[in-house]
């Protein structure tokens, strides 16, 4: 897939100029989390924009909201096979504290030995402003391809900033699990995507939803995203994500 799209969710509504509760940014990811183990080749490049509203709020309710817009580059680093690695940026708007980088290194299916997992450490959601954007996720994804092209299976364990990423009441929930699958319906053309983050916090939830692709370098996602802590992140959102690679 090498997809790379922005997923940093839990900025709090103090650093939004918005009213939305959350923000995005992270390396290639599935739908909602970084859960895959797609990492941008040598000097390939991705242009991500990412958007997250409510669609079935009246304006009048005070129960609509959107995030800021993600609009993030991510470039693969290394020119090998067998080892891979990307790093990003990610700018967030509008919002008071902008920018997050993030970074993932990893090892395609097959190349530790004939039959082995793809294996991924990663880093994101590093923000600038410490103790308000400073998530400073790490992840550790292991994925597989099943056989009879049933799709694609990931499963991995984050952990952060405890002092940042908590609930809404405050309470330290640091770290969790997600898992994600993915398969496509008509060969490289549409595809389906769907994952979940474990954790009431500001990347806890997920979603699913299909991908369409005009070309091989040009795709977008469209479907709901939910979260497991309202109190952060609001009502389920509609998303909607443009992904270019060039």
């Amino acid at each position: 897939m090498n997809r790379t799209k922005m997923v940093l969710t839990g900025v709090t509504c103090a650093i939004l100029t918005a009213s939305a509760g959350v923000v995005k940014a992270t390396p290639s990811t599935e739908y909602w989390t970084p859960c895959v183990s797609d990492v941008q080749g040598y000097n390939s490049w991705h242009l991500g924009i990412d958007n997250y509203y409510t669609i079935d709020k009246k304006a009048s309710s005070g129960d609509q909201g959107a995030f800021p817009t993600d609009i993030g580059i991510t470039v693969g680093v290394l020119p090998f096979d067998k080892i891979q690695m990307e790093v990003g940026i990610d700018a967030l708007y509008p919002s008071d504290y902008p920018y997050y980088l993030n970074a993932k290194l990893g090892t395609p299916e097959d190349s530790i030995c004939k039959g082995s997992p793809a294996l991924n450490v990663g880093i994101f959601n590093v923000g600038f402003k410490s103790g308000v954007t400073d998530y400073d996720i790490v992840d550790f994804i292991v994925g597989k391809t099943l056989p009879c092209n049933l799709g694609r299976v990931h499963a991995g364990y984050y952990v952060g900033n405890s002092s940042v990423l908590v609930s809404s009441s405050g309470k330290k929930d640091n770290d969790g699990f997600m898992v994600a699958y993915d398969r496509y319906l008509y060969k490289d053309k549409v595809q389906l995507g769907a994952d979940y983050a474990s954790g009431k916090n500001a990347i806890g939830g997920g979603g699913a939803g299909i991908y369409y692709y005009f070309t091989k370098d040009i795709s977008m996602l469209v479907g709901p995203v939910w979260f497991n802590d309202k109190g952060l992140n609001g009502d389920t959102k509609w998303t909607t994500q443009l992904d270019i690679n060039f």
